[in-house]
């Protein structure tokens, strides 16, 4: 079984900056496809940055210049920078990791981590 361990959030004031970090446990899971979400309360989750196996990046127009997805594939974890925050970036953060475990590919998410900016 792979779990996802989300570590990072909390409580920052505006301007500061936070750094997300989701690490895959088991050794028979390579990550392809790892993914940042966020939701907000009322609001649906949306994609907030997401980094293929190739390094190809993605992010949503609201967080591009200010926040960082990066990978360590040695330790089988994504990383999201966050600098800049802004108020409405409070919201409770997912990760999403696709890939390979035994000849199938698999979707995980984290558990998820409060971050709240306060203005």
């Amino acid at each position: 079984q792979v779990q996802l361990v989300e570590s990072g959030g909390g409580l920052v004031q505006a301007g500061g900056s936070l750094r997300l970090s989701c690490a895959a446990s088991g050794s028979t899971f390579r990550i392809n496809l790892g993914g940042w979400y966020r939701q907000a309360p009322g609001k649906q989750r949306e994609l907030v940055a997401s980094i293929s196996s190739v390094d190809s990046i993605r992010y949503a127009d609201s967080v591009k210049g200010r926040f960082t997805i990066s990978r360590d594939n040695a330790k089988n974890t994504v990383y999201l920078q966050m600098d800049s925050l802004k108020p409405e970036d409070t919201a409770v953060y997912y990760c999403n990791l696709e890939g390979i475990r035994l000849g199938i590919y698999r979707n995980y998410w984290g558990q998820g981590t409060q971050v709240t900016v306060s203005s």
